[in-house]
């Protein structure tokens, strides 16, 4: 029984010599290749698209001073300077959106209420009149930006704007009007109107 027990302990480590073997042979094969690598880097930015009003209470933005006591054929102006100063990317448009709240006939009569006239000054405009009855006149040239209409409105184009441009400014001036028609249901009426601008970037195109 010895002689067995040598026999079949040689068989089992030589089996495991060869199995060794074949493992060895198969790890050699993972070292031989050969390589080649390259690289690159792309820096990407995006744009600023960013407009503005002047400080509140100031010829910059006079929109926020409230008016009283109006009467058939009365007007409120008030001037505001709208900026891309801060972006510097350009705009396709610039839209308005009025709202009121609290809300009245002042505001909801699209006939006899309140109607809104926006126009730029090429220079800032000249104040005059003791407050809040400010008036407003220009030395430079002046354009329509936005015709008379009623004073509520969603997305209102504003025409002949410099603002679209990054870097650039415009003095604009935003009169109110309670029309001459306006009849005895406009007495005692109260509304709160907001202006708020929206620009809109350029086009797309590839950089």
């Amino acid at each position: 029984m010895g002689l067995n027990l040598k026999t079949t302990t040689g068989k089992v480590i030589a089996s495991l010599a060869l199995v060794g073997t074949a493992a060895g042979v198969a790890g050699l094969g993972t070292y031989g290749a050969f390589t080649s690598s390259t690289s690159a880097s792309n820096a990407v930015a995006s744009g600023i698209v960013n407009i503005a009003l002047g400080t509140a209470g100031t010829t910059g933005n006079r929109l926020s001073v409230a008016a009283s006591g109006m009467v058939p054929g009365d007007t409120v102006q008030r001037t505001a300077t709208l900026s891309n100063a801060a972006g510097n990317q350009a705009l396709s448009a610039i839209t308005l959106t009025t709202s009121a709240l609290p809300t009245s006939l002042l505001d909801t009569n699209t006939t006899m209420g309140l109607q809104v006239v926006v126009d730029a000054c090429s220079v800032p405009w000249t104040e005059a009149g003791t407050a809040p009855a400010y008036t407003y006149t220009c030395s430079g040239t002046t354009t329509s930006v936005l015709a008379s209409r009623p004073v509520i409105g969603a997305n209102m184009a504003l025409a002949n704007l410099t603002s679209v441009t990054a870097g650039q400014t415009d003095d604009l001036r935003v009169t109110l009007t309670l029309p001459a028609t306006a009849d005895n249901t406009l007495q005692s009426q109260s509304s709160t109107i907001a202006f708020n601008f929206t620009g809109t970037q350029r086009t797309a195109t590839n950089k």
